[in-house]
């Protein structure tokens, strides 16, 4: 069973996206910001990261690029799923690192199909 780590500081989104990849047989783990959720990524195997943008401490793109310095997670896909559309904001996305750019609010059915298209 593949490992999504689900990184939001709004505790009714991270239960939105845990339940629908639940549902959809992901194993899900919650971060409440991109601090913590880099540091839950040390701690055991993901194999995808779904982080909002602006979260305190560390936002989307600072946890991409931090985890992306890490060889571990070279390879790893990372989905940012904000409220930020602009087109500057997922080239900063794209240059982070980030796989892919998702805006909210996200369809469950559509957030499911991009897991499977960029899960490996």
């Amino acid at each position: 069973m593949h490992s999504i780590l689900a990184v939001d500081d709004s505790p009714s989104m991270r239960k939105m996206v845990s339940f629908t990849l639940t549902g959809a047989g992901y194993n899900v783990v919650e971060a409440v910001d991109g601090q913590d959720a880099y540091e839950k990524a040390q701690a055991q195997p993901i194999d995808l990261v779904l982080a909002d943008q602006n979260m305190p401490r560390l936002d989307g793109l600072g946890l991409t690029r931090k985890l992306r310095d890490d060889p571990k997670f070279k390879t790893v896909p990372i989905l940012i799923l904000t409220t930020e559309s602009s087109d500057q904001m997922k080239q900063a996305g794209r240059s982070a690192g980030a796989t892919g750019w998702l805006v909210k609010p996200f369809d469950p059915a559509r957030l499911i199909e991009v897991i499977q298209k960029v899960i490996r």
